[in-house]
């Protein structure tokens, strides 16, 4: 199989670690290899969080480079638009429709775009879900992470009862049950 390449784009403490773990797992289980680098801008105070995983029978390094990346899963709007230039021209964007102020904006400094997701649209195939009101609706708004996942994975190569034994082996028991569901609203959408 050629590599395949999956950018996770987020701000810190969206659930992206726990996203890529799901990722690896399920790519390990499939027998493929799999490289899987993080890169954390300033993680901890609400800033970039950005995982590359990459899989196939052959995958030499971890990085995706620009205009290669077969689906990116974004978990807020304005980090979708930042890191929107790695899809390739095939490729789709899962995004989740979020806005979280980054400093610059909270500090008055500089302003959040308007219209993102539409702008968005006019260049790459966009896949928008608003998955923080899904989770409420769960009960539990941590698992939005789980809901754009659950999306994003119709577009990859594993079976829903393949990412549910994933689910089932990498979240901690106490969560197993609210993951499985919040993958199934994405996966469902």
């Amino acid at each position: 199989m050629q590599t395949k390449n999956i950018m996770i784009v987020g701000v810190g403490g969206q659930g992206t670690l726990l996203t890529s773990r799901i990722l690896g797992g399920i790519m390990r289980q499939a027998g493929y290899e799999v490289k899987m680098s993080e890169v954390h801008g300033m993680a901890q105070r609400g800033g970039s969080v950005v995982t590359f995983v990459r899989y196939g029978d052959a995958v030499s390094e971890p990085i995706v480079e620009e205009g290669c990346a077969d689906v990116l899963i974004a978990f807020e709007r304005l980090e979708a638009l930042r890191y929107a230039h790695f899809l390739k021209k095939d490729g789709v964007l899962i995004v989740n429709d979020q806005r979280i102020d980054p400093m610059p904006v909270v500090m008055g400094v500089a302003e959040y775009p308007e219209g993102i997701i539409e702008e968005l649209q006019k260049k790459y195939k966009v896949i928008a879900i608003d998955a923080m009101s899904e989770a409420k609706k769960l009960g539990n708004p941590k698992v939005f992470n789980v809901i754009v996942l659950g999306v994003a994975a119709r577009h990859m190569d594993f079976s829903k009862e393949e990412w549910m034994q994933v689910i089932e082996t990498t979240v901690k028991p106490q969560f197993v049950d609210i993951n499985k569901q919040a993958f199934t609203v994405g996966y469902a959408s």
